[in-house]
């Protein structure tokens, strides 16, 4: 199986770059995040690509997130969800045989630090729930939270940025210990250069002076099958580089 999450930063002006790598990987599951597009926005092929399911959650101009799913993993349309914390069109679950799999966008904070909050907590007891009753899950998307010092370069280092706060790192940590594994430091646990997002100006993206904020977190059982998790830093011009793990 392989899945792929994406902050594409407005799916309007990343079409044909997304065309390209569907077209490349190939994904099982493709996660999407701040689209920035209410349905009747989106290009007719979005939904129309062949041999993928296709689920859209979004509005005009903000946030929004959406779901691929390949009609070989899944050749029944498999039901698409969205947990009751959802607002804003930040979360869509789809369940799979091999788990559910959600395409996740957290607030930013900047402008509503409480609701980000609120949102992280909701995710834990999400997870929490999943946990309790041995159902497998993969979360994906932009957490918008980089989990220790390393997943920030030097450069960009903050303790009171917004991303970077011990609270919301410390909620990041209690939904992993929910039975999930942060699969990216699973597979390239000391690469202090894998960051994820770079802020867009002074070349930061080309020199790799970032933040690793976007996440595959997956069960142990479907995390010891990874065979490969790797952020494609060159690929296209959102400021969020794709997320690509493969598993066994």
């Amino acid at each position: 199986m392989k899945i792929v999450t994406w902050n594409v930063n407005g799916i309007r002006a990343r079409q044909a770059e997304l065309h390209d790598l569907i077209d490349r990987e190939q994904p099982d599951v493709l996660c999407l995040q701040e689209i920035k597009a209410a349905v009747d926005q989106l290009p007719v092929w979005l939904c129309e690509i062949e041999g993928y399911w296709c689920y859209w959650h979004g509005g005009k101009g903000y946030s929004g997130v959406g779901l691929h799913v390949r009609k070989a993993s899944s050749p029944d349309r498999p039901e698409f969800q969205h947990p009751e914390f959802d607002y804003e069109h930040r979360i869509v679950t789809v369940q799979l045989p091999q788990a559910t799999v959600a395409s996740i966008y957290v607030p930013n904070g900047g402008k509503d630090f409480p609701a980000k909050m609120r949102f992280l907590e909701a995710m834990d007891a999400y997870a929490s729930a999943f946990h309790a009753t041995g159902r497998p899950l993969v979360m994906c998307g932009d957490l918008n939270v980089a989990r220790t010092d390393m997943d920030v370069h030097p450069k960009e280092r903050k303790p009171r940025a917004i991303g970077q706060l011990p609270e919301e790192r410390a909620l990041i940590e209690r939904i992993i210990s929910r039975g999930l594994v942060d699969v990216h430091r699973q597979v390239d646990p000391d690469n202090a250069d894998l960051f994820t997002w770079w802020a867009p100006w002074r070349n930061m993206k080309q020199r790799n002076i970032g933040w690793r904020l976007d996440y595959v977190l997956a069960t142990q059982s479907i995390a010891e099958r990874a065979a490969s998790c790797v952020v494609q830093r060159e690929v296209g011009t959102s400021d969020h580089g794709p997320v690509v793990a493969v598993f066994t």
